[in-house]
Formats: C-alpha cells, sequence, structure tokens
C-alpha cells in the first residue's frame, strides 16, 4: 500500500482499475502505474487494487462490484498553464470515450469528473477589478472546455 498519509481511492464498476491507471499514467505527466494486489479470494491474476500516480499525486483503483458508479461529487482539478496543454487533457480525456460537460469540466470514461482549468481563468476570476472578475466568470459560463483568448477578452471587456 501507499506510503504517504493520505492517498486518493477510486472505486471502479468491475475489472476498470488498472485500465484507467494506465489511462491517466499516458496523459499526465508526472504519473505512473504502481503495484496491484490481487483479490484475496479469487484466482491468482484477479487484481482488486491497482496503486497509481496522477500529476505527483498517490491514488489507489479499488476494483467494485456491479453496483460502483462515480457521480460529480467528487472532481479532480487539473491547473494548466497554456491553451496547449488545456487542449491536450481535455481532449485525452473527452476523446478517450469521456463527455464533455460545461465550465471546463470534462467527464473520464469511467465517470469521474475532471475541471480542466487554466491558470489565466483562476487568475482573471480573483482579480481584484470585480468587473472585469465577473465579466471572465460569465463568459467561463458559456464555454465547455475553457478557451483562455475568449476568458481575456471578456476580462479587458472587449
Amino acid at each position: 500500500m501507499t506510503d504517504g498519509k493520505f492517498t486518493n481511492c477510486l472505486l471502479f464498476h468491475g475489472d476498470e482499475a488498472r485500465k484507467a491507471a494506465e489511462f491517466y499514467a499516458a496523459t499526465f505527466p508526472d504519473s505512473h502505474v504502481g503495484v496491484a494486489t490481487d483479490h484475496p479470494g479469487g484466482p491468482p491474476g484477479t487484481e482488486l487494487i491497482v496503486e497509481f500516480t496522477v500529476l505527483g499525486q498517490a491514488f489507489v483503483g479499488i476494483n467494485g462490484g456491479p453496483d460502483v458508479k462515480a457521480n460529480e461529487s467528487v472532481s479532480f482539478m487539473v491547473l494548466t498553464d497554456d491553451q496547449a496543454e488545456t487542449d491536450r487533457y481535455w481532449k485525452a480525456i473527452v476523446d478517450g470515450g469521456g463527455e464533455e460537460n460545461v465550465c471546463g469540466w470534462c467527464k473520464d470514461r469511467w465517470g469521474f469528473s475532471w475541471q480542466i482549468t487554466p491558470r489565466a481563468l483562476l487568475a482573471a476570476m480573483s482579480h481584484p477589478d470585480r468587473a472585469a472578475a465577473k465579466r471572465a466568470m460569465e463568459a467561463m459560463m458559456s464555454m465547455r472546455k475553457i478557451d483562455i483568448a475568449g476568458i481575456e477578452a471578456a476580462f479587458r471587456g472587449s
């Protein structure tokens, strides 16, 4: 099991933990698939737990039963530095069997929600000029994937 004091644990429908861990490791830097633990009551090679890291954060994926379903009460926010990085992560998640949502949110094919969030958006929304911040937020509310140029234009009032 992981050595840290805090690990994110994701419960997957069926036998999907390894597939998800491999997808996340291939999508995000500073990510990898770690050790797996077989199900104590199953045949050898029947994984119960898969450890993995996403963007340097420890995760444990557990293969759950048929009634397991992810929901939007928890999401993973990935901060991006530019439009290319925003586009790359968004495309990987959505084109990897996921679906778009609003305001920079998308779901992966396992139903987990991701917020692909440019730092420029957070800077605009927390700016001391509250009227400009409001324009940026209103622009964001009309978007699916965040368009940094659109946020910056709304912030400027153009």
